[in-house]
């Protein structure tokens, strides 16, 4: 098999879809492996490790995708990426097609076969390689939010924990998974005052083995919420429906009730946003108030910690890439009911039931 990875454009992501490590596996099982030249550079990667794992470096991202019939990348491709798709192709990659028709479309056009990282499944129904990117994206949740309460930032000049005789800021998370937890350990971890909200019951005691006496467990009505969401100096929203887009479980009027200067950061964004007043920022520009509220809402936010992410990543892509080389597409899913669950996009039509249902067309 011919497998590429392009260097990603999304701004200020510097993620790869291959490691060198990874590469040298594939090549070592005979396949051939196109890196776009600098594509891991930032995260130190650079052209000649891959060389030695036995890459070949290409020029241009039209080289990769000429070059190779399987494409892994990190994020969603872009326009510009989109149509260099052809029905050759198996995309490999985070997608997040519900709150995006446009992308949807434009994937159906390109005829090629589009299998997102996170809808591909375990035998527990859980979402794999959604894992490390949540347990990045909740652990930079708070390292952020943290942040934008700091004078410098545009916040009141809260520290997170306090200090002796003062109150430890008080945070709220919504959404008690994998990225939730990992934001609440941290939260903990610096002291703050914190709360997690979720709609199972089997996950708040789960929880409650997990963080013990350090957190407020409640179930997530939408009272519970705004009571908790206007006491807090952060929230942060961290609601996932596999595949589908993020139920809206904080209003407009729930954010206008907080204390100014308060912070939001939307985990969820991916998928839409859990806060009503959501809308995708970058890197470049993560920023925005509503009613005296600080909104962060960057869409590839693990590319903070693109070097971590990607080894994170890696653990857990790589098996199912070597599935796909090894087989092809169709016979790696027909074999992998679990990979087979991460096709979103085949044959000009939509295929996940979550995403049609989300956009309400399927071709």
């Amino acid at each position: 098999m011919k497998i590429g990875s392009p260097k990603e454009i999304k701004n200020q992501e510097f993620r790869v879809g291959l490691t060198p490590a990874g590469v040298q596996e594939l090549v070592g099982k005979g396949h051939e492996v196109f890196i776009e030249t600098n594509a891991g550079l930032k995260i130190g990667y650079d052209d000649a490790q891959y060389v030695d794992a036995g890459a070949k470096i290409v020029a241009t991202p039209d080289d990769v995708f000429e070059a190779a019939d399987l494409i892994v990348k990190v994020k969603e491709p872009q326009p510009v990426e989109i149509a260099k798709l052809q029905p050759k192709h198996t995309l490999f990659t985070y997608l997040h097609l519900a709150p995006d028709p446009e992308q949807s479309r434009g994937l159906m056009k390109s005829g090629a076969t589009c299998i997102a990282y996170e809808t591909v499944t375990d035998r527990a129904g859980r979402l794999p390689l959604l894992v490390p990117m949540s347990e990045v994206a909740g652990r930079l949740a708070t390292q952020v939010g943290a942040q934008l309460l700091q004078i410098n930032y545009g916040g009141p000049g809260v520290l997170l924990g306090g200090v002796t005789g003062t109150p430890s800021a008080k945070v709220t998370v919504i959404g008690g998974g994998i990225s939730g937890t990992n934001a609440a350990l941290m939260a903990i971890g610096l002291g703050a005052d914190v709360t997690v909200l979720d709609r199972s019951t089997d996950r708040l005691r789960e929880l409650h083995t997990i963080l013990g006496a350090h957190a407020k467990l409640l179930y997530s009505t939408q009272a519970a919420v705004s009571e908790a969401v206007a006491e807090s100096d952060l929230v942060i929203g961290a609601v996932l429906v596999p595949g589908a887009a993020a139920p809206r479980v904080v209003s407009k009027a729930d954010i206008a009730a907080m204390k100014p200067g308060s912070a939001v950061v939307d985990i969820a964004i991916d998928q839409g946003g859990c806060f009503e007043t959501s809308k995708p920022t970058s890197h470049a520009e993560p920023t925005f108030i509503v009613d005296g509220v600080t909104h962060y809402c960057v869409t590839n936010m693990p590319a903070l910690a693109a070097r971590t992410a990607t080894q994170a990543l890696s653990n857990v892509t790589l098996p199912f890439v070597h599935q796909l080389a090894d087989l092809g597409a169709d016979a790696a899913m027909a074999a992998n009911p679990h990979l087979a669950a991460g096709l979103n996009v085949q044959g000009g039509k939509l295929t996940h039931p979550e995403v049609i249902k989300s956009l309400g067309f399927s071709e």
